[in-house]
């Protein structure tokens, strides 16, 4: 669990003083920008005209969060502590290797960690991480990074429940990844090359094979450090994953912890701190990009002095009560069935509100009215709950990430939506016009170049199923056509955990096809698709 201090347990765990800052660091600007002060007068601007205004004055629409802190829904919103912690750092210049040095020291006296870092977001600081345990704080080595040619150390150990698409940013320092699936096969790989071991925070890592604790006793014996990332956790104070033996832990700062969706948290050992930090910018090298700004940095540390302060028992309990209210409009819709979830693990802890149906009663799934929603004005964001059945549907409710007056606004544009559905009577596909089986040759037009792709397509009335083969992996392909209407989709996963999903829609006339590509976080392109010719011989 996380730990609640009050200000007079803060102060007595060694607040830095205004005059203790300026002795160490000789930082002029930095305590003002911390001080009490900042805060006064302060007022959320959430959900103000103006706020919305700097939007829709380009053409782009806020949302209503209820799916959580998602990047692609940007996050979390800033606490308005630290929105002013950031205005006000933006007002003076500052010596960043100075402010990092007392950014690391406040830190570890608020997390009770040896040391801290901001990063450019949770996954720039794996990477400053990574490159700590290959190339300590060695120039020489700085500079090489990712040609790891010459390294002494210049592997990590992943254990098989840890690969995940996050792992790219381990991989970007140019390792050796090597993948254990038992304690058996991590004992064998533990050597003299081995940098680190990078674990991906959670239940599965628990469990096992090789279970956390495991991990610890072996990486101690042979001296590796490891790396946890808990990008999506509360933070616990003490750290429990430095308790319990690691290393490193890397926090997003955009999720929880409601600080700039830009910034994140490095916590562990003193001198991989502070060596990530040579191998961050403004240090030249390979991660000059990963940029973090002095105003990041200070509103970084302010979001986890407001972590500690804040009362993380009245937030859940006013969470609930948005649930609630949620919970009594929508369940006025006849056939509606709700549960409310309070999940006790560290990550995205949120309660939540499932909201689920017979699809046949209804005639919408979950993921439509997720669509419908996003769609509509104001536009609210709800994940599709996963379907148990053919007929068990349903969209979920996520409460932290929403504001206050959110849940009223919700409550009634679900119950809009259900309300109207269940008076719809679905009308039955149109018969195709074409028999698409065979092979088919695509074209695909990317935001920049093009490829050949090749779907080979059984059809059975109105249903198709088949494979899809692109640049480099097939992959099982499923779909429909209704009158001259096409819709196909597929979808495979890198054993990292990288997803491609490609979702063709368009139409066909006699042997050609075309339209749009929706590859879901890859935005979209058009195709064009001809039935291949045989020659004949």
């Amino acid at each position: 669990m996380f730990q609640k201090l009050s200000s007079t347990q803060v102060l007595r765990r060694g607040r830095l003083t205004r005059r203790d800052l300026l002795r160490r660091s000789g930082l002029m600007a930095l305590p003002a920008l911390l001080t009490e002060s900042t805060l006064a007068g302060t007022q959320s601007a959430v959900g103000s005209p103006k706020t919305s205004d700097v939007y829709e004055s380009i053409g782009v629409r806020p949302l209503i969060n209820c799916r959580g802190t998602f990047t692609i829904i940007s996050g979390s919103l800033m606490l308005p502590e630290v929105r002013t912690a950031m205005e006000a750092a933006a007002q003076r210049h500052v010596h960043l290797d100075e402010l990092m040095e007392a950014i690391g020291q406040r830190l570890a006296e608020l997390t009770r960690a040896e040391w801290g870092m901001v990063s450019s977001g949770c996954a720039a600081g794996l990477t400053h991480a990574t490159a700590a345990c290959v190339a300590g704080g060695n120039p020489d080595l700085h500079i090489r990074i990712p040609n790891l040619a010459g390294f002494p150390k210049d592997e990590v150990i992943i254990p098989k429940h840890s690969r995940n698409v996050y792992d790219a940013a381990v991989r970007a320092v140019g390792v050796r990844v090597i993948e254990v699936g038992t304690t058996e096969e991590l004992e064998a790989a533990l050597g003299p090359r081995t940098a680190m071991i990078y674990i991906l925070a959670g239940p599965r890592a628990d469990a096992g094979p090789p279970a956390f604790d495991e991990v610890v006793r072996l990486a101690a014996r042979a001296n590796v450090p490891i790396l946890v990332d808990a990008a999506a956790e509360v933070l616990t104070v003490p750290c429990v994953h430095l308790e319990r033996g690691a290393a490193l832990v890397g926090y997003s700062g955009g999720k929880c912890l409601r600080g700039p969706q830009t910034a994140g948290l490095l916590l562990g050992r003193k001198d991989l701190v502070r060596a990530a930090w040579v191998h961050s910018a403004p240090h030249h090298g390979f991660a000059r990009s990963m940029k973090v700004g002095k105003e990041e940095a200070v509103a970084m540390l302010k979001a986890v002095e407001m972590w500690i302060r804040r009362d993380h028992a009245a937030e859940w309990k006013t969470w609930l009560s948005w649930l609630d209210h949620i919970d009594r409009r929508v369940s006025q819709v006849p056939g509606i069935r709700t549960s409310v979830k309070e999940p006790t693990e560290l990550s995205n802890r949120t309660p939540a509100l499932a909201i689920r149906w017979n699809r046949s009663r209804l005639g919408l799934t979950g993921a439509e009215v997720s669509k419908l929603l996003l769609a509509g004005q104001p536009r609210i964001a709800v994940p599709p709950e996963r379907d148990r059945d053919e007929e068990e549907t349903g969209i979920s409710v996520v409460a932290y990430m929403m504001s206050a007056g959110d849940e009223k606004i919700v409550a009634e544009r679900v119950h809009e939506i259900l309300s109207q559905a269940g008076s719809r009577s679905p009308s039955p596909p149109a018969p195709p016009t074409a028999d698409l089986t065979g092979r088919w040759d695509v074209r695909i037009q990317f935001a920049s170049g093009t490829s050949d792709h090749t779907l080979y397509l059984k059809q059975v009335g109105n249903h198709l199923e088949g494979t899809h083969q692109g640049d480099f992996v097939a992959r099982d392909l499923k779909g429909s056509i209704t009158g001259n209407l096409v819709s196909l989709s597929s979808s495979y996963s890198e054993q990292h955990g990288d997803a491609l999903n490609f979702r063709f829609s368009g139409s066909v006339s006699e042997d050609a096809m075309n339209g749009t590509l929706d590859m879901g976080e890859y935005l979209g392109a058009r195709w064009s698709a001809k039935r291949h010719s045989y020659r004949r011989t």
